[in-house]
């Protein structure tokens, strides 16, 4: 804390004065912001943002994973490989993983836009993460494969397309910097 009696500003006759550099006088010269706080913060906690959507991007690997050996090992279905191909399947396994982490990264560069230009952003990203899930659930049917790894297909794309837009959804709000407003 500061002494009250004392000045310490620039008013103060003994104030340092760096050489070489042009004078102000107070407060001109510098940016002003209102109520004295200094700098604004971004409207965007960008290292925040994308420790999520790195995070995103593993959980969705992983439930990849986890959705294929579940359908493949105990439901039976022989789903992106022959039925021989045991509870792992093949690197198509390893492919569609890789696919649904760099969908939740090109998610989270969506939502950075979207964070960075829209009024109502959340909004905006919810919808078109929804509707590209659907596009993602329908394309199993459209290609030629058994009922049955046509279902799983779209049921795994279904969890995922959720799982990537609700998590980024969360990490949207966590990461904007707005000013809390006072009350409940």
């Amino acid at each position: 804390m500061t002494d009250p009696r004392y000045n310490y500003g620039p008013d103060n006759p003994q104030y340092p004065q760096h050489q070489g550099q042009p004078q102000y006088a107070y407060g001109q010269g510098e940016p002003q912001y209102p109520h004295g706080q200094g700098e604004p913060e971004p409207k965007v906690n960008v290292g925040k943002l994308w420790a999520g959507g790195l995070g995103t991007a593993v959980v969705a690997a992983l439930l990849v994973v986890v959705a294929i050996m579940l359908i493949r090992g105990v439901l039976g279905i022989a789903i992106l490989s022959p039925e021989g191909a045991g509870a792992y399947g093949t690197v198509s396994t390893t492919s569609y993983a890789i696919a649904a982490a760099g969908a939740a990264l090109m998610a989270t560069a969506l939502l950075m836009v979207l964070l960075l230009a829209m009024p109502s952003p959340l909004t905006f990203f919810t919808w078109i993460c929804l509707l590209l899930t659907a596009v993602a659930v329908i394309l199993p049917f459209t290609l030629v494969a058994d009922l049955d790894a046509k279902i799983a297909t779209a049921a795994i794309n279904l969890v995922v397309g959720l799982c990537i837009t609700t998590m980024l959804s969360s990490v949207g709000s966590a990461a904007q910097n707005t000013p809390r407003q006072a009350g409940y």
